[in-house]
């Protein structure tokens, strides 16, 4: 699939996510007796906040599945038809890449979150005409020179071997755990 229409159609599924919950928003609204409009004027504390915790993703690790799945499926889609092709050249032992990076988990979380800089700051509409270079300096490059570093999560990686084990922590950090308590 050509660069532009990946583009493109990343572009529409923020589009129509946007306007779907502008039209759910409208419906809820619409529903409300005509004497309350001046009550659903005030938003309560805490609710501005939902929404804008709605409108954002969060870290891809701390999702659940489905939820997990969607995002990585779409970022595959972005890192195999973008960044791939754009932006690595040959693996080589100073620059290495796995082609099985979605089971490294710390390349995934870097990735996702690049991937999620690279939607804000291409959309000239929310970030002028800066946007493409700041994500080049403050996100891609950056994120490269982990991954591909010698010493980054592709480091016992090779063409001919895959391994994951060697970056897997012992124990999970606590902070990344949720409790219903």
């Amino acid at each position: 699939m050509p660069v532009g229409m990946f583009e493109d159609i990343e572009d529409l599924k923020v589009q129509v996510a946007s306007l779907t919950a502008l039209i759910d928003k409208l419906a809820e609204s619409g529903d409300s007796d005509p004497g309350e409009a001046s009550a659903e004027t005030e938003e309560p504390a805490g609710e501005e906040d939902a929404e804008d915790e709605a409108q954002y993703p969060p870290l891809i690790l701390l999702l659940d599945s489905p939820a997990y799945d969607d995002e990585l499926r779409a970022l595959i889609e972005w890192v195999e038809g973008v960044l791939v092709p754009g932006y690595l050249a040959e693996p080589g032992a100073d620059a290495r890449w796995c082609h099985l990076w979605f089971e490294h988990t710390v390349a995934v979380a870097r990735l996702h979150a690049m991937w999620l800089a690279w939607q804000e700051l291409t959309d000239p509409a929310s970030c002028g005409y800066l946007g493409p270079s700041t994500w080049h300096r403050d996100h891609l490059d950056p994120a490269l020179r982990e991954l591909r570093a010698p010493s980054g999560p592709f480091a016992g990686c090779t063409k001919g071997e895959h391994q994951v084990a060697h970056r897997l922590p012992g124990i999970v950090p606590s902070a990344w755990t949720r409790e219903d308590a």
